[in-house]
């Protein structure tokens, strides 16, 4: 399993911060959430031709995870560069209510990956927006993307819960497994 550009996306409210924050501390590649590029603190919005240049960089470094949407002019060239893609694709009742338990507990406890000081219900309700369109027009052709692609990427489509939980157990495990295969040459040039 090496990733090395790695794009994590999906409808809203799919988990895909605190996957991309977990794959991250996994594998030590640097995380980049595109809402923390798109937004300043506050909520407001960077200008469009900033948030290119910024993506654009971060798309040609050597290593990168990358979280989020960010806009339809980014998007696809993004997935292009990808060497792996997780595509999450959970029921969209899924993604409601994890929309929905976002919005009820953001006033407590900030969304970890959000700007500082995000607007919790006008965000809540662009995301609940967000959630028809991507289920209508983008989840179809996120699907059709990540089937071509199997043949040329790794790909990983988690349609649930569980499997993203499994995913990440895995990616821990492979990386324990490398590490300890690591040290059994380090013991064997030792001797």
């Amino acid at each position: 399993m090496r990733m090395q550009k790695v794009a994590v996306f999906g409808n809203a409210g799919g988990g895909k911060s605190t996957l991309s924050r977990r794959l991250a501390e996994l594998t030590g590649l640097p995380l980049y959430v595109l809402d923390k590029i798109q937004y300043l603190a506050g909520g407001v919005r960077v200008a469009s031709d900033v948030y290119q240049e910024i993506h654009a960089q971060t798309i040609a470094s050597d290593q990168w995870i990358i979280d989020g949407f960010g806009s339809m002019d980014t998007l696809w060239g993004r997935l292009d560069a990808a060497d792996t893609l997780i595509y999450v694709d959970l029921p969209i009742a899924v993604h409601t209510w994890w929309v929905t338990k976002r919005l009820l507990t953001g006033h407590i406890t900030p969304p970890v990956g959000w700007p500082e000081n995000s607007p919790i219900w006008k965000s809540s309700m662009q995301s609940y927006r967000a959630l028809w369109l991507c289920h209508r027009y983008l989840t179809p052709r996120y699907r059709a993307y990540v089937q071509q692609a199997q043949s040329i990427k790794t790909v990983y489509h988690l349609r649930s819960p569980a499997q993203i939980n499994q995913f990440l157990t895995e990616v821990a495990q492979t990386i324990v497994s490398a590490d300890k295969t690591l040290d059994k040459t380090d013991d064997c040039l030792r001797i």
